[in-house]
């Protein structure tokens, strides 16, 4: 007998009528039209099914800590490491924990089960990492977090900073992290590119670098990181995080560097919130989007995804771990309004990450683990569109989410949610 049996599903690729056995956490059958016995079974109505939400890109240690000590008040980048700088002197083990438990709560009810976060390395006492790891095995049976070695006040701008982060990986932190844009100058960024992509060559680990996170054109770290990929053999295993000099780039060198990057496999994480937020603040009119060059990279195969960035910290008082916000503002910010456009945005949000985190078992297909979210949408453009309500959540075919169908959403007549006060005859 299967655990459970979910039928009449339409799944993220436009399949319909579809039917996924779960047994033993694992999907055992993807089909149409099964009939079988099962503990628990599961009428999806038509709606999407989907594999679980991935961010590949947040900040776990600072989240839910708006306006401590005090808020933005500029709205920049700078000001928000500067807060963070005034926040660290003050944090307290108990307090990270108990705010990153908080946001997974938020997390897996929306659906959101896999996270990389970047955790700051740049103080000796790596309060935060210690912290973080013990909250990656609280969370283990509900969410995957994968942490990334952060020195957020520069590897080798801050005393210490190559030597925190090396501590950090020793005590089991899973990815090798950056910020070349940070250093003192140039020639540094590119210095410490190369010292962080060797260590992680050296250890077998990932690589996810906060890249380029400026409006000037000539911040060009990207490209160092293309070619110490390239040089070291990482191929596939590196992530520019942000990239939003991009934006501001002229083409001809973009048509440069784009080509390089594929060669590379270097994988993006733009963060539309995020992006369009901080960047552009020194612009009067026009004002820069700031956000990376999505569509051309798609177009370039490389792997895109969405990240979430921050939720009500130093650098943004607004998000709720919602992943489909994110994938709403980056259709926006990136003029991806086409019916195929728009399905790569869910796709950003949900397969692209889980390739970059290189996430084992993930997907709808048999042998995958059974984790997976029933959205109130029929197909992935209405979910974005409506950033739908998750019905139920499973991790590893067991449900640890659920939320009532909403009474009417602005859904098209015959779909789901669509109500008909205004054109329903008199008895």
């Amino acid at each position: 007998m299967l655990d459970l049996l979910i039928h009449n599903a339409t799944l993220p690729d436009g399949r319909t009528s579809m039917s996924v056995a779960v047994q033993d956490g694992r999907i055992a059958e993807v089909t149409e039209g099964l009939h079988a016995p099962a503990h628990e079974t599961v009428d999806a109505g038509g709606l999407l099914l989907s594999p679980p939400f991935v961010d590949a890109h947040f900040h776990m240690d600072s989240t839910l800590s708006y306006g401590q000590p005090r808020v933005n008040e500029s709205g920049t980048l700078l000001e928000g490491i500067a807060l963070w700088g005034e926040l660290k002197p003050t944090l307290q083990h108990g307090a990270i924990v108990e705010r990153a438990l908080a946001y997974c709560d938020w997390a897996v009810a929306r659906g959101l089960l896999a996270i990389r976060s970047h955790v700051d390395t740049s103080d000796p006492s790596l309060l935060p990492v210690h912290a973080l790891m013990e909250v990656k095995r609280r969370v283990a049976p509900y969410l995957d977090l994968q942490l990334v070695a952060f020195p957020q006040d520069g590897v080798l701008r801050s005393p210490g900073g190559l030597a925190n982060l090396t501590r950090a990986l020793d005590l089991g932190v899973d990815v090798v992290g950056g910020i070349p844009h940070f250093e003192r100058t140039m020639a540094q960024g590119a210095e410490s590119v190369r010292i962080l992509c060797e260590l992680a060559a050296e250890r077998g680990k990932r690589v996810d670098m906060h890249c380029d996170e400026s409006d000037d054109p000539h911040s060009r770290h990207v490209e160092t990181l293309a070619f110490e990929t390239q040089r070291l053999g990482l191929h596939g295993r590196v992530v520019g995080s942000h990239l939003t000099s991009m934006h501001s780039m002229d083409n001809y060198y973009v048509s440069k560097l784009i080509p390089l990057m594929a060669e590379a496999q270097l994988g993006v994480v733009a963060n539309p919130l995020i992006n369009i937020t901080l960047q552009g603040r020194h612009d009067t009119y026009p004002k820069r989007r700031g956000m990376t060059r999505v569509p051309e990279l798609l177009g370039a195969g490389i792997t895109v995804a969405f990240g979430h960035d921050c939720v009500m910290d130093p650098w943004y008082g607004g998000g709720s771990a919602d992943m489909l916000e994110s994938a709403h503002m980056g259709l926006h910010v990136a003029q991806m309004t086409s019916q195929s456009a728009m399905r790569q945005c869910f796709e950003a949000v949900t397969v692209h990450p889980a390739k970059l985190l290189g996430l084992e078992g993930y997907g709808i297909a048999p042998g995958c683990h059974a984790d997976l979210v029933l959205l109130h949408a029929q197909d992935p453009v209405e979910a974005i569109r409506l950033r739908a309500t998750r019905l139920a959540v499973w991790r590893r075919g067991r449900q640890v989410a659920a939320s009532p169908a909403p009474v009417a959403q602005l859904s098209v007549p015959g779909r789901p949610g669509a109500v008909n006060l205004l054109r329903q005859r008199p008895v």
